[in-house]
């Protein structure tokens, strides 16, 4: 109870410091001053532009994060009325269960006799060694020439009616075209 009494008389008595004080006469004026002074102007909301959709019509294209195919006219092979398929019966590779883009071209070896390999790495980080005649790539890719700087092959792809096709494709070699 004499703790309720001494909280009451001290709130009453801070109520009554902060009344009495009365002189707010240069608060008033302080109001007057600003209230009299000319308002800003606000600039207007921006006006923008309506939104403008695009269509992205590359997608038919190379993808830019792959790396460039160096074409090479006279390793470029023609159908001439020929039945392409892949060979069904041929035990798959090694390389043949990456997709072409994980594979890299690191380098080559040669044999004294001439025999040129490439080394090329595999989706798991190894280094594996081939050579002309062997494949490579999801898409039956077949290595049809072998040079220092790339490995050029041919896969055989389906035409979208049923068919397939022979396409010309490039493995560069790792810091080569771009990378």
């Amino acid at each position: 109870m004499l703790l309720r009494s001494i909280l009451m008389s001290s709130a009453a008595l801070l109520l009554m410091a902060c009344s009495s004080s009365g002189d707010v006469a240069d608060l008033k004026q302080y109001v007057d001053d600003v209230g009299s002074k000319p308002r800003g102007r606000v600039e207007p909301i921006p006006e923008f532009k309506p939104y403008e959709s695009f269509s992205y019509s590359a997608s038919a294209l190379r993808s830019p994060f792959n790396l460039p195919a160096v074409a090479v006219e006279e390793e470029r092979l023609q159908t001439n009325g020929l039945d392409i398929r892949p060979d069904s019966d041929r035990a798959k590779e090694y390389l043949e269960q990456f997709n072409i883009d994980r594979l890299g071209m690191v380098g080559t070896l040669q044999r004294p006799e001439g025999d040129l390999f490439a080394l090329v790495k595999d989706g798991y980080g190894g280094v594996v060694r081939v050579r002309k005649g062997e494949y490579m790539g999801r898409n039956h890719g077949r290595i049809v020439s072998i040079q220092s700087d790339r490995i050029n092959l041919i896969e055989i792809v389906p035409d979208g009616q049923g068919g397939w096709l022979e396409r010309p494709r490039t493995l560069a070699l790792n810091g080569l075209a771009g990378e």
